[in-house]
C-alpha cells in the first residue's frame, strides 16, 4: 500500500514517514502544498494523509482538486485546529477522517488501516501487474504466468515500488529511502544484493526479463520489450 503525506513540519513530517514505513507502508513525503498538490493530482495513492495549514498550498485545496476531478481516494487530515468548524468542513469537502494534533501514533496507524480496508473494495485497485507478472496487495502474493513466486517482506516491497514506477529509472537513492527507509550509503550494496535476489526469482526461470540495469542510474522494471 503506498501512501502520501503532505506535512511542512520537518521532524515530526520525518517521524510519521519512519513509523508507516516500518509498519510496511510505501510512504511518499511532500513537504509544501505545491508539491503536495502536484503529487496527489499526478500520482496513484491508496491513503492521502495531509495537513490542513501547509505552505503556498493549503490542505483544503489539495483535496477539493481531488475531488473535483474524480479521485475516490481515502484522505486523513491532520491539523492543530480543534473547532468543530474546520472538521465539518473537511468532511464536507470530501475528507474521509480527521485527526487533531497532538495524537498518539498508534491511533493514527489504526485509522490509515481502518480507511484503507474501506478503500480496498476491488481488484484493480489491489492488484499491480505488468505483463505476465502479477501482484496482489491483499493477500501479499506474487505470481508469474501463473506461477507462485515467494518472496520476503523487503523483495515484496521492492517488487512493489518497481511495479508502481515500471519503465521509470529508479535511483538507489530513491530505492533506499522507500523500501529501507536510510540515506544512500554509496559504500554499501544492499541495494545490488536485493535486486540480485529478486532477479533471480522473478526472471531466471522466463525467457523474457523485465527487472534491469541502467549503468550508472538505477534499476527498473521494463514493459515494453525494448530495454
Amino acid at each position: 500500500m503506498k501512501i502520501l503525506i503532505v506535512e511542512d513540519e520537518v521532524k515530526f513530517s520525518d517521524y510519521l514517514r519512519q513509523g508507516l514505513s516500518e509498519a510496511g507502508f510505501v510512504v511518499d513525503l511532500a513537504r509544501n502544498g505545491l508539491d503536495g498538490h502536484h503529487l496527489a493530482m499526478t500520482e496513484r495513492y491508496d491513503l492521502l494523509i495531509l495537513d490542513v495549514m501547509l505552505p503556498d498550498v493549503d490542505g483544503w485545496r489539495i483535496l477539493k482538486s481531488l475531488r473535483e476531478s474524480g479521485r475516490q481516494v481515502p484522505v486523513l487530515f491532520l491539523t492543530a485546529r480543534d473547532s468543530v468548524d474546520d472538521r465539518v468542513k473537511g468532511l464536507e469537502l470530501g475528507a474521509d477522517d480527521y485527526l487533531v494534533k497532538p495524537f498518539a501514533f498508534a491511533e493514527l496507524l489504526a485509522r490509515v488501516r481502518t480507511l484503507l480496508r474501506r478503500g480496498a473494495v476491488t481488484a484493480t485497485e489491489t492488484t499491480l501487474t505488468a505483463v505476465d507478472l502479477e501482484l496482489d496487495l491483499l493477500s501479499r502474493r506474487v505470481t508469474r504466468a501463473g506461477r507462485r513466486i515467494p518472496l520476503t517482506t523487503k523483495e515484496f516491497a521492492l517488487l512493489e515500488l518497481l511495479l508502481r514506477h515500471h519503465d521509470e529509472v529508479l535511483p538507489r537513492s530513491l530505492i533506499a529511502s522507500q523500501v529501507w527507509d536510510m540515506n544512500f550509503d554509496s559504500d554499501t550494496n544492499v541495494i545490488d544484493v536485493a535486486i540480485r535476489r529478486l532477479r533471480a526469482k522473478i526472471d531466471n526461470a522466463f525467457e523474457r526479463k523485465l527487472i534491469h540495469t541502467v549503468r550508472g542510474m538505477g534499476y527498473m522494471l521494463d514493459t515494453t520489450g525494448k530495454v
